[in-house]
């Protein structure tokens, strides 16, 4: 959930989502729908199928458990390198470093003596935070909270706070006079009029009804018609939305 989400919009939706399926089985013994449908408004709802998948995959194949080991994460529906390294240092104590967004700007900052990390994750930066991660794996977890806490909380992208940085004094960046970022343009997602917010209004339609909703419902929720079909077969296609043969539509599994 909190991929390209910040903890903030997540944390409600986590606690009704632990609250009612406080174990991978009990996920996945519900239809797929339901977990788009309490997905609510969190956005990027296929990660709430992969979710729904990941849970069926542990309760087929770890018994309902969620597994520790970073491969066996890896290896469920929707999880990568990041959330699996999460899971495995914050969960189950794992000396592994894990590498996000704030993590990756620190390290460019402190370390390598760049305003922002790159675009993309590359290969050196998941070299250097293999690095610099402490040996103890008490320490190592510690720290990997504490370097994603200094980027969201201290090392921002837009407004640094860097006399009250901890690090101030050993910053490559500082040291050589914050220079400005010199990489590939950074450009903000838009929202407006977009194919997203499309598809959001047209799952919204449907999370809020408990009844298969007639074409001519999704039609009132955006005029152009040609986006707005385009937006429904790609819901379609991406399973997030079941097509049934009396022209009505449904989340998938009703």
């Amino acid at each position: 959930m909190l991929q390209q989400t910040p903890v903030v919009r997540v944390l409600p939706v986590w606690q009704e989502w632990m609250h009612r399926w406080p174990t991978p089985a009990a996920l996945a013994a519900e239809p797929s729908g339901e977990a788009v449908r309490a997905w609510g408004r969190l956005g990027y709802p296929r990660r709430a199928l992969r979710l729904h998948a990941a849970a069926t995959a542990m309760a087929e194949r770890h018994g309902g458990d969620v597994p520790a080991s970073v491969v066996d994460l890896q290896a469920l529906p929707g999880v990568g390198v990041y959330t699996a390294a999460a899971v495995a240092a914050f969960a189950f104590g794992d000396r592994v470093a894990v590498v996000d967004t704030n993590v990756r700007r620190v390290h460019a900052r402190a370390v390598s003596g760049v305003e922002h990390a790159a675009p993309a994750l590359t290969r050196a930066e998941s070299d250097l935070a293999a690095e610099l991660l402490p040996e103890d794996p008490d320490v190592a977890r510690v720290w990997n909270v504490a370097v994603m806490e200094l980027g969201a909380l201290v090392c921002t992208a837009r407004g640094p706070r860097c006399d009250d940085c901890p690090v101030l004094t050993t910053c490559a960046w500082v040291a050589a006079g914050r220079p400005a970022y010199d990489g590939p343009p950074r450009h903000g997602q838009a929202w407006a009029g977009t194919d997203r917010q499309v598809r959001g209004r047209l799952l919204q339609v449907l999370r809020e009804s408990d009844t298969p909703v007639p074409a001519a419902r999704l039609e009132q929720v955006w005029d152009q018609e040609i986006q707005r079909e385009r937006c429904l077969d790609g819901l379609v296609s991406d399973g997030l939305v079941e097509p049934l043969a009396d022209g009505t539509y449904r989340l998938p599994g009703g």
